[in-house]
This record gives C-alpha cells, structure tokens and sequence, in this order.
C-alpha cells in the first residue's frame, strides 16, 4: 500500500491498483488535480475474495480519518456481476466510470469494449506488462505454468498502450512476455495520460459534489 501525506488532510484520496501508479503520480506531478494518491498491490488482481477485503479497510480506514475518496478500479475488478459498483454502493464512495484500468487509459465509458468487441486482444500498459512478468515468475517451472501459459490461447495478439512515451524502455520485457505466450504485437497506440486525466477528473467532481 502507498503513503499518504499526512500534513494534507484536507486533499481527497485516489484509492487505485498500483498497475496505474506511474501514470497517476505523473499527473499529479503536473498539477492535473490535488489530491493524495494510495495504492492497492496489483496482484490482488489475482484474488477477487483478497482485493474486496482489502478495499473494504481501506475505505473504513479513510471514512474513519474523514477523508473524501474517489476509487479508481473497473466495473469488472471483482467480478462480472456488478460486484465493484455494489461494494462503491455500500459505502457510498464515487468510483471511476471504466470497466478496468485499460478502460481508463482509452477514456473509460466502455471503450475498451469498442476498441475490442469481439475480446480478440490482450491490451498492455507498461503497468500490466509488469503484471503479467510477475505471474509468469510465479508460475515458471511450476505446477501453474501451463494453466498461466493457457489464459492466452485464442487471442490474436497485443495491443500496446504507451501511457507515458517511454514504451522503448520495456522492449526487453515485453519481448520475454511475447516469447512465453506465443502472441504477436499487432499494435502500438499512444495513448498518453490526458484520457485518464478526464477519467479521474470526472470523479473527484461526482465526489466533491455529493461531499457538499
């Protein structure tokens, strides 16, 4: 988990899965909202039963300290069943209108789905590129490995999303993920930080507003 600044109590918390930890901070560091940035490990990804637990003492911790959050996870994080907007619901916190973290990188709103109706494509930001690694460490010569190597059969390829233009500098790793997997690059799309920037800055506006 992520360090707050505890001397700017007054600024709203961006609760978010630390995939998006790169391009937040340096929207942050460019002014594009004022608030306190906390993480959740990416790897709770793995574990809809482990990341709902700990979303849940987070938010109870910030509502505890008074503190307005905004949550930046997808529709689907938990589950395909609503599970995310249910649990925003309970504790009634203003959540981020995307299906997942790609979604907030393409503008949020469902156009992941657009830009991939048919689910034909695996979409990779350099925080999912680290993602993927991680597992594949994990799983490497183990009883996982094929079951991990299996979660990409039938897909066309990846889609590249370059958030912050500095894609060249994951070339080696992204060529160890394309040699496990078999997966062509079918693309690379810059797509900058400006449609997470609106994302993120529709919700802290929901939120202040509801805080009124």
């Amino acid at each position: 988990m992520g360090l707050m600044d505890v001397n700017a109590k007054t600024k709203p918390c961006l609760l978010s899965c630390s995939v998006l930890k790169n391009e937040l901070q340096a929207l942050v560091k460019k002014g594009a909202f004022d608030v306190n940035l906390l993480f959740l490990d990416m790897s709770l990804h793995s574990d809809y039963g482990l990341l709902e637990t700990n979303l849940r003492r987070t938010i109870e911790n910030l509502a505890r300290s008074h503190r307005e959050v905004v949550v930046v996870y997808g529709d689907f994080c938990l589950g395909q069943e609503s599970e995310m907007k249910k649990l925003m619901d309970e504790y009634g916190v203003v959540k981020v209108d995307a299906l997942n973290c790609i979604d907030c990188l393409l503008g949020g709103k469902g156009k992941f789905l657009e830009a991939d109706p048919r689910h034909e494509c695996l979409f990779l930001s350099p925080g999912w590129i680290k993602y993927f690694l991680h597992f594949e460490e994990l799983t490497k010569n183990g009883e996982y490995e094929e079951a991990f190597r299996n979660m990409f059969c039938g897909l066309k390829g990846v889609v590249l999303l370059d958030s912050l233009g500095n894609l060249d500098n994951y070339e080696k790793d992204i060529e160890e993920f394309r040699n496990f997997t078999g997966l062509q690059i079918i693309e690379r799309r810059e797509v900058g930080l400006e449609n997470l920037r609106r994302v993120i800055l529709e919700a802290t506006k929901k939120q202040s507003a509801a805080a009124k």
